[in-house]
């Protein structure tokens, strides 16, 4: 029996099974929220027996106080030279001296075979914090009686939700803050700007042109 394979035509969007993204929270399709944190990493190799010891026991003690799950994802990507090597073409084009386009010319070389014979991977630690409960906040009791509502009531209903439910997810995050700058690890909330961005990273791992940039 031949199976024919078909093309579906439906949109790249709808296999994403995110909404939208609101005031930096990503709004999944079933209700759920997520906000992402990019953390800063921990070198254990350079740290004493004793030091890697308690980060580890802080680590643990750290998962074990939460009552909530949390996603952790490492983003390994090749390191991108390009811009780099275009900044140091432009010198060259202004610099003067002939000596020194010289020398700026022999490090661009360089730069590129080396690049090109060893895979340099820059490496970007994120942490989801989920707020699930927020699929059920929407299901409000139902009156005997139900009252059709105009579009300016539903979009007020809505908001109002999406606040409830943020304030519930704001609380995990702190906890989880907390918990890692104990550590000395630092987080930072990425904003609807650099949430779109990681996704696009994510969804598109062959474009290099896109950059997570955090203040």
């Amino acid at each position: 029996m031949a199976i024919k394979n078909k093309a579906s035509g439906k949109a790249t969007q709808e296999f994403v099974p995110i909404k939208e993204v609101r005031d930096g929270v990503v709004i999944l399709k079933d209700g759920g929220l997520r906000v992402i944190l990019i953390v800063s990493s921990l070198n254990l190799a350079l740290k004493s027996e004793d030091e890697q010891r308690a980060v580890i026991s802080q680590f643990q003690n750290f998962l074990n106080s939460l009552d909530f799950s949390i996603q952790i994802f490492v983003q390994s990507r090749k390191l991108d030279i390009r811009p780099y090597v275009a900044l140091l073409e432009e010198r060259m084009k202004l610099q003067m001296e002939e000596l020194l386009k010289i020398q700026i010319h022999e490090y661009i070389e360089f730069i590129k075979n080396f690049t090109d014979r060893t895979s340099i991977m820059t490496k970007n630690f994120f942490i989801s914090v989920p707020y699930t409960e927020a699929i059920l906040s929407a299901k409000r009791p139902l009156s005997f009686l139900p009252m059709k509502k105009d579009a300016s009531e539903k979009k007020r209903d809505d908001i109002e939700i999406f606040e409830e439910a943020r304030s519930q997810l704001e609380q995990r995050v702190s906890i989880v803050e907390q918990g890692l700058t104990g550590m000395g690890i630092r987080v930072i909330q990425l904003g609807t700007e650099e949430v779109v961005e990681l996704f696009y990273k994510i969804f598109n791992p062959g474009d290099l042109s896109r950059s997570i940039k955090v203040n």
